[in-house]
């Protein structure tokens, strides 16, 4: 069981669905995730039955849900897997109602727990755009390194942002 003091990481079930479009769907959450259209329920549908197996898919989603209510507070995804390389990408969202409560630390040191123990990864990386000061403190806090920067790589309507790259190795 992936499980922290107050949260434990899951695979994503049917049920979810309801919760899977409004976070993928709201529009804030788009800047973050590459988003640019809304899912439809027919494709989440057919996205929770395919994506649970990280070999044959090279990703898996986890919710976030809080150990004593069983309410889902969000979800963290391991991407682009790459069995030969030994590594991954790591993406975390966390309902606008229960951010700044270390949720995201506490997920994201469980999904790192998993993918050096279980899945033996050497790495696991992420981008995460210039302005986005929480996503820094948080992966900085959980031992990633700034990597490189992409100049003017996002393009948020209004102007150019650069994009960071981070990577944790497994010690």
């Amino acid at each position: 069981m992936l499980e922290g003091k107050n949260i434990r990481l899951r695979t994503i079930e049917p049920n979810d669905i309801d919760i899977l479009l409004a976070w993928e769907n709201n529009t804030q959450n788009w800047r973050v995730s590459n988003t640019f259209v809304p899912f439809s329920r027919k494709l989440m549908e057919e996205y929770i039955y395919s994506a649970q197996d990280i070999f044959s898919t090279k990703q898996i989603r986890f919710i976030i849900e809080d150990l004593n209510t069983k309410v889902p507070l969000g979800c963290v995804d391991l991407f682009d897997y790459d069995p030969f390389h030994l590594r991954a990408g790591v993406g975390i969202l966390i309902d606008e109602k229960y951010r700044e409560k270390g949720i995201a630390k506490e997920a994201l040191s469980i999904l790192k727990k998993y993918s050096f123990r279980h899945l033996k990864l050497h790495q696991i990386h992420c981008t995460i755009a210039a302005s986005n000061k929480a996503s820094i403190r948080l992966f900085e806090k959980e031992n990633f390194v700034q990597t490189g920067v992409k100049k003017d790589w996002l393009n948020f309507g209004v102007n150019w942002e650069d994009e960071l790259s981070y990577q944790c190795f497994n010690d």
